[in-house]
C-alpha cells in the first residue's frame, strides 16, 4: 500500500476528537471506552451543541462525535453550524435513530458518518479514524439508505470511467463490498490488516471515479461484478 506525505502525517498524528452530549453518564461512558485508543486524544465534550460550537476555535478538534437531541442548539443546527463555519471538522452522529429518510438528511447536511449508541468502542474508533483520514464513515446501513436512493429515486448518477482496469485484489476486495462485508470482516477473510483494506477501498473509488462505497456498488452492479 502506498501512503502520500499527507496520508502519513494522518496516520501518525493523534487524533483530537469532541464529544457533544447532554446526557453525561453516555458521554462519560463514550469517553471511558476510548480512553484506551492510543491514536486519539480527547479534547472537549460539550452539554449541548451551543457550547459546542463556542469552544471549538479553543480547542480545534478533528472529528466530533454528536448527540441530536440536546437542548439550546440541537445536533442538527450544529452540525449545520459546523459545516458552514468549520467545514475542515468531521461529525460522526451517534443517535438511537434508525430511518434511512433521517439518516440520508443528516448526511446531506454534513455528518460524515451515522453510528447507532449502542456501536461498539471498535467500530467508534474506526469511524473516527476512517471519518479524519477519508473524510467520512459508512456503516452497512448508511451505504444501504445510499444506495437506495441512487438507484430508486435515481436522484445521483455516478460517472465511470470508460476503461477500467481492477487487480484481482481490488476486484475481490468489490466482491466483499458488495456482499456488505465491513472492512473488519473483509481483511479476515483475505488476510489483510484492515487499514490496508481500508487503502484498497479508498483506491477502487479513486479509479472507478465514484464518491463513495454506494458508487462502487453501483458500479460492480452495473458491470455484472456482483455474485
Amino acid at each position: 500500500m502506498h501512503f502520500n506525505f499527507l496520508t502519513l502525517y494522518l496516520l501518525m498524528k493523534k487524533i483530537r476528537f469532541a464529544i457533544a452530549d447532554d446526557h453525561k453518564l453516555f458521554r462519560q461512558g463514550v469517553i471511558y471506552s476510548l480512553a484506551e485508543a492510543a491514536g486519539l486524544q480527547l479534547v472537549l465534550e460539550a452539554d449541548n451543541g451551543k457550547e459546542l460550537v463556542e469552544m471549538i476555535p479553543k480547542h480545534k478538534p478533528d472529528v466530533i462525535l454528536m448527540d441530536l437531541k440536546m437542548p439550546v442548539m440541537d445536533g442538527i443546527e450544529a452540525t449545520q453550524y459546523i459545516r458552514r463555519h468549520f467545514p475542515e471538522i468531521k461529525v460522526i452522529v451517534l443517535s438511537m435513530y434508525d430511518d434511512e429518510k433521517f439518516v440520508i438528511h443528516l448526511m446531506e447536511n454534513g455528518a460524515s458518518g451515522y453510528l447507532l449508541k449502542n456501536a461498539e468502542p471498535d467500530e467508534i474508533i474506526n469511524a473516527i479514524e476512517a471519518a479524519h483520514l477519508n473524510g467520512y464513515y459508512f456503516t452497512d446501513f448508511v451505504n444501504k439508505a445510499l444506495l437506495k436512493k441512487l438507484v430508486i429515486r435515481h436522484q445521483v448518477k455516478p460517472t465511470f470511467n470508460e476503461e477500467i482496469k481492477l487487480t484481482e485484489r481490488e476486484l475481490e476486495v468489490l466482491k466483499l463490498i458488495c456482499q456488505e462485508h465491513t472492512a473488519a470482516e473483509i481483511s479476515k477473510i483475505i488476510f489483510l490488516s484492515p487499514r490496508t483494506v481500508e487503502g484498497i477501498r479508498m483506491k477502487l473509488i479513486e479509479k472507478i471515479g465514484v464518491k463513495n462505497t454506494a458508487g462502487l456498488v453501483m458500479y460492480a452492479v452495473r458491470n455484472g461484478l456482483t455474485e
